[in-house]
This record gives structure tokens, sequence and C-alpha cells, in this order.
């Protein structure tokens, strides 16, 4: 029934002669392919594999098709102290599976161990509720459709799929929180008025929950638990008739494309869900444990933790980086994903536990070469929890990074200035507001390596910034210990909902600031998705289990002329808006540190309120407001075609007040013409507004002038 079938490509691959299986398990005795009805649920057949080469297990068999249902069982020696967790009774996902059939339930019928005695293997099949692969139908064209935005132009857009959607009354009901109802005309609608170029989604391949959460009655909502990285999840599918969860991602992605938008996607190859030594056995413990997984040199039972949730994937493997490889370029290349946003990412570049994390590691330079993903997008998470764990610009030239610091400065600076804890001064702020040139101004790297963002999915929202001073994650079942304890928030007097005017106007004064400063400054903006409609979670600062209207963006009412939600959207739209308008803004060149020379063509100039440079003394006291003059000398650009167009030189002039009081600014010369202010009261909006020398920048605001 079997033939030898091929060694590459690994998975299950189908053909008009059959399905070719070929699977990595170098320290495997025997494998058995086990082939089950429809359902998943019976198994008919089990089949063993008799061709094993250079480590891959194969064989072609002729009378499958797609649609199939499979999984192993794999054979070995059960050692835990070496490192080996073979157990036959348990049937196996294949890390290739392009569909996946089942759900992990939590169950300890999933646990390859005795639970009563972990160091024996537990002989309980299994087969009937495991997770399966279904042979996926080939697609009859795999090169997908590609969005390039350039990098001074791009704005990022981070978003949860289900989220996004589920609450949106202009999307159809059958269609909310799926792939299908992010690609509705209504929902790019609004991303484009925003001025978004690049959409940024939470995990979405294959996840498992975990134990603990099931059996709370909670889900990992944000998804950082894969164990399918080549499965589209399929809890945002839509399940409607002749489609697939990948057809659905596929047209979501044109949908996207087609508005000349970029896809990114957040990506976890750092660890699996099968966490530590007391896990479930799902796929690649059982398959070949010490081959996927960092175990510790001490006690090879035990797994290297420099993820916090159990385990780590050892890139260091040729055959796991080549599991992780095949998938960035599925996802490229047949699924149209145009970059990605790598969770952890520290731990990809961990080949050796001992030498710890190596900018040169073999995934960096797999990456470089490709000629496909060298190509795309790529976003590091530049932190893990272990040794020398924070890598904030230290990735290679070509990649882009998270910014902590930006967030936590312009926290600092806006928010806590009437605090000792947490106050960020005016250095401070000018050195993130330039794209943070002490950590990436070196090896080439520009000014948008820096992910500059002031909320993430990881956080309070920003409206839960300023109403907020403390977490409230009681939701989550962890008694309000889960979350980060320090978030630089201000809840502007009341902890939580208010109905005070000067509360409410106070917290969408500091909204407005911290989302204009975000737009203005130097690097990659991102926003987080709800920010411009003032999203709540309630106080809940890691909601990453609460898979309800918790993190649901509520959308009713949010589109009313006038509405809180409607005002900030559109301001949120000006900003972008100004953003492409002022080429010095979004400078793809490292600033001087002084004035420009004579006759340089652009420069940028800081100066005191009264129109003086500021003075070394100036940055280091206790001032909270200066003026950042932009002298633009560079080809101007349409914001559709990125076309240049050559123009005069024009002047910027960003007035930055965070100090409790008004302050009089004194404009350089030139014909000055206010065009935004944070404070709603003096906010020219489209009309800017003649100046006469000097300007009034109300308190805790921003004011743009030009020439």
């Amino acid at each position: 029934m079997l033939s030898p079938g091929r060694t590459y490509p690994l998975g299950a691959t189908a053909s008009q002669q059959g399905v070719n299986f070929a699977l990595a398990a170098p320290t495997a005795e025997a494998v058995d392919l086990c082939i089950f009805d429809a359902t998943g649920n019976n198994e008919q057949q089990r089949l063993s594999l008799k061709e094993q080469t250079d480590g891959i297990w194969h064989a072609h068999l002729p009378s499958g098709k797609p649609g199939l249902v499979y999984a192993y069982r794999v054979h070995g020696p059960w050692n835990p102290k070496a490192g080996h967790r073979f157990n036959p009774s348990k049937l196996l996902l294949d890390p290739y599976a392009r569909e996946i059939a089942g759900t992990y339930d939590g169950s300890d019928l999933f646990l390859g161990h005795d639970p009563a005695h972990p160091e024996k293997r537990d002989t309980r099949d299994n087969a009937a509720i495991a997770l399966k692969g279904r042979v996926a139908t080939p697609r009859p064209s795999p090169t997908a459709g590609h969005t390039r935005i350039a990098p001074g132009d791009r704005v990022l857009y981070e978003l949860h799929v289900k989220g996004h959607t589920k609450l949106n009354p202009a999307v159809p009901a059958p269609l909310r929180g799926t792939y299908a109802g992010l690609a509705e005309p209504a929902v790019l609608d609004h991303l484009q008025r925003l001025g978004v170029t690049t959409l940024s989604l939470m995990p979405v391949q294959h996840r498992a929950d975990e134990p603990r959460l099931l059996r709370m009655g909670l889900r990992n909502y944000w998804g950082y638990n894969t164990i399918g990285w080549f499965a589209p999840e399929a809890r945002y599918w839509s399940g409607r008739p002749g489609t697939t969860p990948a057809g659905e991602f596929r047209a979501m992605a044109d949908a996207i494309h087609s508005r000349g938008m970029e896809l990114v996607i957040d990506v976890v190859y750092n660890h699996s869900a099968e966490s530590d030594e007391f896990g479930p056995t799902l796929s690649m413990r059982g398959i070949d444990n010490a081959l996927y997984y960092h175990l510790r040199e001490d006690d090879r039972s035990l797994y290297e933790n420099w993820t916090g949730t159990g385990n780590c994937l050892n890139l260091g493997e040729p055959r796991v980086l080549q599991l992780v490889m095949d998938s960035l370029r599925f996802w490229a290349c047949e699924m149209g994903v145009d970059g990605f946003r790598f969770d952890l990412a520290p731990v990809l570049g961990r080949a050796d536990a001992q030498r710890g994390f190596d900018a040169r590691a073999p995934f960096f330079a797999a990456i470089a070469q490709d000629p496909v993903l060298s190509r795309t997008l790529l976003i590091a998470e530049p932190w893990d929890i272990g040794p020398g764990g924070y890598r904030l610009g230290a990735f290679p030239p070509g990649w882009i990074e998270w910014n902590d610091r930006y967030r936590d400065t312009q926290r600092g600076f806006w928010l806590r200035q009437a605090h000792a804890d947490g106050r960020a001064g005016l250095g401070d702020f000018a050195h993130r507001f330039t794209a943070s040139s002490a950590e990436f101004a070196h090896r080439g790297r520009a000014p948008t390596a820096s992910v500059n963002f002031i909320t993430a999915h990881d956080g309070f929202t920003l409206r839960d910034l300023v109403s907020y001073d403390e977490r409230h994650n009681l939701a989550n079942g962890e008694d309000n210990r889960d979350g980060h304890g320090h978030n630089l928030s201000n809840n502007c007097g009341v902890e939580g909902p208010s109905d005070d005017p000067a509360v409410l106007a106070m917290r969408t004064r500091l909204q407005r600031s911290l989302l204009a400063t975000l737009m203005l400054s130097q690097g990659t903006p991102m926003l987080l998705a709800g920010a411009e409609l003032g999203h709540s979670q309630k106080g809940n600062n890691n909601a990453y289990c609460q898979d309800n209207d918790t993190t649901w963006l509520a959308w009713i009412g949010t589109s009313a002329p006038g509405s809180d939600a409607a005002v900030l959207s559109a301001f949120v739209a000006r900003l972008a808006a100004l953003r492409r308008e002022a080429p010095a803004l979004r400078s793809t060149r490292w600033w001087p540190g002084g004035p420009p020379p004579d006759g340089a063509p652009a420069g940028i100039r800081w100066l005191r309120p009264d129109g003086e440079p500021m003075t070394p003394g100036d940055w280091n006291g206790t001032a909270t407001a200066l003026a950042i003059h932009f002298i633009d000398g560079e080809e101007k650009r349409t914001p559709t075609t990125s076309a240049t167009q050559s123009g005069a030189a024009s002047s910027w002039l960003v007035m930055v007040n965070a100090g409790p009081q008004a302050v009089s600014f004194t404009l350089p010369p030139g014909a000055w013409r206010l065009c935004l202010s944070t404070d709603p009261q003096v906010d020219p909006g489209n009309t800017p507004q003649a100046l006469d020398g000097t300007v009034q920048v109300p308190f805790s605001s921003i004011g743009v002038a030009r020439t």
C-alpha cells in the first residue's frame, strides 16, 4: 500500500498520484502513519513507515487525497533524563500540517507521562481526541501578491482578528470576528481614513489553550501558544460553505493588498504549546524531544525556559531551523504575508545555550540570505527572560524593533511630571523623539529601525493609561498578581470611569498629546487598535485570556458625528496626514546633533520657548517645554504614489509643553501658521491659523506650526 516516497517536502503533500508523507525524527526507532475517518475520531489504518533517510521518515500513499485526516505514532526510548520522551500511545500532530482537526481540551489524556508518576510513560491511548492533520488541497497558483511601503511612510496598526470586528455593526453578522470580517470594505475604509499603511495581526497560527486557563473557563485569546506553524487558526474562519481557513486568510490578504496596505503577522517560533516537563505531548515532544527543544545541560528532563512559557525551540538544530524557515516562506509565498513580528525574538538567536544571544546566529544568517524572506518586513520584540535577554538595538541591519524605552519615556514625560516616580526630562524626550540614536544609529541602520509605540496589546490601552493608576486584572484568575505593575499611567484624579467634565477633558488632552508625540516622532509609529476609539479594557493590563467584550472593540456609536470616538479618530487621521505632508517628520536620515551647517538643505534646531537655542543646562534641568524646529529641504512625495516631486523648502515647528501651565513660545523668523494643537479648544482644525511671532501653547499639549 505504501511506496517509499520522497524526503522532501516535509509534511503531507498531495498530488494527482496520491499523498507524500515526510517527518523529521532522526532519533526515532519506528514511525507509524495513522489514517482516520473524516471526523478524526476513529483510527482506520496504521501503516508502518519503512523508509528513513538522513533522519527523515517518508512514504507515498497512492490512495491518499486532500481531506485525508492523519497523525503519527513515533516509537523510541522513554528516558526523560536523557531527553527522550517517545510514547507511541500518544497520537502526534505533524508540525507541517496545513489544516488541523480537533481541539486540545487540556485533558490529562494528552500527557506523555503518567500524571501520578511523571518519570513513567503513560500507556493510555489518546487517538480519539488527539490533534491531527488534514491533507490540504494544493494551490494552483502559490505565488502571492505583495505590497511594500517605503520605510519612512509606514504606520503600523496592531490588531486582533477576532476582537477587531466581533462587535462591528458594519460587518455582516456571520463574518464578525473572522478573516472575512477583517476584509470587509467598511473595516478597511476606516483603517485607510486613519492613515494606516500596515496591519500587524496578533498570532493567527493554530494554537492550543493552556490547561490552567481551560480549567477556569478561559482561553488564550492573544494566541501566543502555537502548535501548528503552517495552519491558520480555524477559530477566525467564518465556516462559510466552499471556503477553508487558509483560503479565507488568503482572500483577506488580497483585500488588504488591493488597498495598497501591507500585512504583517505576529509569529511565535520561540516556544510551543507543549509547555514544560509537565505539559502535554501534542507533537514535537513525542516526535524527537531532544532535537526540537533546548534542554537543560544539568538535567535533560528539564527545559530551558527563556520564554516564561515552559520551553524554547532550538533553532541551533538544522531541522528546527528548517521548520521555521519553511513556515515563514509558506506564509510569505502562499498566504500573501508581507512581514513578520517575531515574539520574544532573542530566543531565535540563542543557537547555543552557553553563548546566549548572537546577532550572527543561524536564524539571522538564514533570513539574510533568503531571496524571499530577506525582502519581507522583519520586526523583533527584542527581549526575552533569559540571561542577557534585553537586546534593544542589537538585531541585524534590515530588522526593525519594538522600542519599549520610547514607550516608557513618553509616558513618563506626559503623565508623570507631577510624580517623582517615572518622570522623564527634556533630554530623554528629545532622544526618543528622534528615534533613539544611542540604540539604533550603528551598522548602517536607519531611524525607522525604532518602532515607536505608546501602547501595545500587552499593557494598558491608551484610554486606560489616562484612567487607571493600578492594574485591575482579577478576571484573569491570578488574584491581580499578573501583568506589569509599573505602568507609568495617570488616572487624572479618578480611578476608572468618571463623569467629571474636568477629568474627562484632561484625559482627552493627554490622549491627544500622546498620539501627536507618537505620530510626529522620527521612526516607525505603531498604533494599537482601538486607541482612536477610546477603547477601554476596564483597567486590565494583561487581557491575554479575555475573549469577551473586555478586549473586543466597541464600535456602536463610534462613527456618530461629534462622538468622542469620531472626533479622536479624525484627529489621528489629521496626524497621519500631517506626517505624510512633512518629510522632515518622517526622515529616514539621522539628524545631526546641532543645527545644519551653512548651506545645508535640511536640519533640526532645539529651541527654548524664548526662541534661543537649548544649552546643556536646559537639557538637564526641570523644564518641561521646548520647540523642535525642522528646516525641511527634502524632496516631497505624494502620499499615494511615493513618487518624488520638487518643492520649495519649508519649516516645521513642534512646540511641546508637558507642564501644568500655558507657555508662550517665540517663533523663529518667518510667516508661521498654526496647523495643529492637541488642545481641542485651540486646535485650528483644517484651517491653519496665522501667527504673529509668538504663540501660547496650553498646558500638557503640543502645537505644530509651519511656514
